[in-house]
């Protein structure tokens, strides 16, 4: 048996290889584990954040968030399983509602599956998502203004944010970079991260919908917690590692 006390490389390669397996690791669970110390396992996670093998969370580590690709390759990537979460997304919606769809290849594809016989008043800042919608006869269509970032497909900014303001939603999707149950709902970009918390603030009920690899994950920017999440909509590929110990409805489709 390795005696992980001793070999420090043996013991970052095994919390390496937790990481990849499981997206998490527990520091007390570690300690158990590896029979080390705390102060051991503290050195160990701060030496892996520092090589970017992952992030630092309260009570341990999740993996490294991977960088984000652009919107357009995004759109490529992971297309039946973003066809089976947005499917079910479209069913909870609600009929003579206002909801507002967040930019995102996962709400690009729950557009389509939106019927068209359903009276809604839909917002979205996804200039992408309002062509998709822009034939529908019932109800109304809204998209925000403001400055399109390339990387996310949206419009932001403070004049984005201004507009919402003075806007009340029944339902928001919600985009989601990272969720972890201790870290909660994150962003990769700041006036992203801001304009997300005003949609929550601004909402009624807020569903995220979430694939494999943006479980058990943190980006640089905290959005909200679990409890700031009514449901969350995963593909069954999905870790969920943790998420029993908040409050948070977790569908797995």
């Amino acid at each position: 048996m390795v005696d992980f006390n001793a070999f420090p490389e043996q013991r970052q390669a095994y919390i390496q290889q937790l990481l990849a397996e499981k997206g998490r690791v527990v520091s007390a669970d570690l300690i158990t584990q590896l029979g080390v110390s705390e102060h051991t396992i503290r050195r160990d996670l701060q030496k892996l954040a520092r090589n970017g093998i992952c992030k630092r969370v309260y009570g341990g580590a999740v993996s490294q968030l991977k960088q984000s690709a652009s919107f357009e390759t995004r759109m490529t990537q992971s297309v039946d399983e973003k066809s089976k979460v947005a499917k079910r997304c479209a069913m909870l919606i609600k009929n003579h509602s206002c909801i507002f769809i967040d930019a995102g290849s996962t709400y690009l594809a729950m557009a389509s599956y939106i019927p068209q016989d359903m009276d809604l008043t839909i917002i979205t800042n996804s200039p992408q998502i309002a062509t998709v919608l822009s034939s529908r006869n019932k109800g109304e269509l809204i998209l925000v203004g403001g400055k399109v970032n390339p990387q996310t497909g949206s419009t932001m900014g403070a004049d984005t944010v201004n507009q919402i303001r003075n806007m009340i939603f029944d339902q928001t999707f919600i985009g989601v970079c990272g969720l972890d149950p201790q870290a909660g709902l994150s962003a990769v970009y700041y006036e992203d991260a801001c304009f997300k918390k005003e949609l929550i603030a601004q909402s009624n009920e807020v569903i995220a919908a979430v694939i494999a690899d943006k479980m058990l994950q943190v980006a640089r920017y905290k959005v909200a917690t679990c409890e700031d999440i009514d449901i969350v909509i995963a593909s069954r590929e999905s870790k969920i590692d943790g998420f029993e110990q908040v409050n948070l409805q977790i569908e797995l489709v």
